[in-house]
């Protein structure tokens, strides 16, 4: 991989040395000396790396630089200075509170090169890893969100159930019957009613209830031909149901049981006993 760098010196011949020598690992682009220069070259090239290549600069010629590097590490360009020992240490005195590569120009040009290749490529690595941990620090607080979200969702379902009334569906061919049940459960239960079995299973082929209160006694089909359709549906076949009647003849009411409904309750019904029954069965 190349590596797009900037470099500036006060000599020509020096950087056109330079550019001779290099070009494996590094695309250069020289900059005037200049600060308009260099600001601008910085903006539009947008470099990996900016490189000063020193050449006897004094202290006064090196404080033009002070401002050009402060904005190299504020966009976080790496800064390299190519110098001997005493030209180092004087851009280190002159340029305080930041840190440039220092490389020694008596080193070969491929030596420096490699050298700021290197350099470039850890740098470009740990913003690679950095910008990576953002990312997944981004897509676990994403997750993280995603599964609050999901579990106030669930608990507003949660709630929504626990506040939604439980159905009740009456089937009696008596109309008063029907009127008390409804008008007594109402308060605490959904309640739909049926004047026949026939009219009941046609309520169950496109709804649900949770419990079904059944008249033994009924014209056309009675209770326990009902259940018995009941028991037959895949659908409804789990489905409880309570028998209400006023039958009291032991063959007819152990028929009945054999069918294993939720509860048998005589007519006429107490309210009180029908609330306690549908309770412990549906709650």
């Amino acid at each position: 991989m190349k590596y797009k760098v900037i470099i500036t010196s006060n000599n020509r011949n020096v950087i056109n040395q330079f550019f001779d020598n290099i070009g494996q690992r590094l695309d250069c682009i020289s900059s005037l000396d200049r600060y308009e220069d260099m600001a601008n070259h910085i903006k539009y090239v947008q470099p990996d790396g900016f490189v000063f290549y020193l050449n006897g600069e004094n202290s006064d010629a090196l404080k033009k630089y002070i401002g050009i590097v402060n904005e190299l590490y504020r966009k976080k360009v790496p800064v390299f200075v190519i110098g001997d020992a005493k030209e180092s240490a004087k851009f280190e005195k002159v340029i305080t509170g930041v840190k440039p590569n220092m490389v020694d120009k008596s080193l070969p040009y491929r030596n420096i090169e490699e050298k700021i290749a290197r350099v470039l490529g850890d740098n470009k690595m740990a913003e690679d890893n950095k910008a990576e941990a953002e990312r997944a620090s981004q897509i676990a607080d994403s997750a993280a969100d995603a599964v609050k979200e999901a579990e106030r969702i669930l608990a507003k379902i949660d709630a929504a159930e626990a506040n939604k009334k439980k159905h009740v569906l009456v089937v009696d061919d008596d109309s008063n019957v029907l009127k008390l049940i409804k008008n007594y459960l109402a308060g605490r239960y959904d309640v739909a009613t049926a004047k026949s079995g026939k009219v009941a299973m046609k309520f169950l082929e496109t709804k649900t209830t949770d419990l079904v209160l059944l008249d033994y006694e009924m014209p056309e089909e009675k209770g326990p031909e009902v259940l018995s359709k009941i028991r037959a549906n895949i659908k409804t076949k789990d489905l409880p149901v309570i028998f209400l009647t006023g039958v009291t003849e032991k063959e007819k009411i152990q028929e009945v049981l054999s069918m294993k409904p939720q509860g048998y309750l005589l007519k006429p019904i107490s309210m009180m006993k029908l609330s306690a029954t549908i309770k412990s069965v549906i709650g």
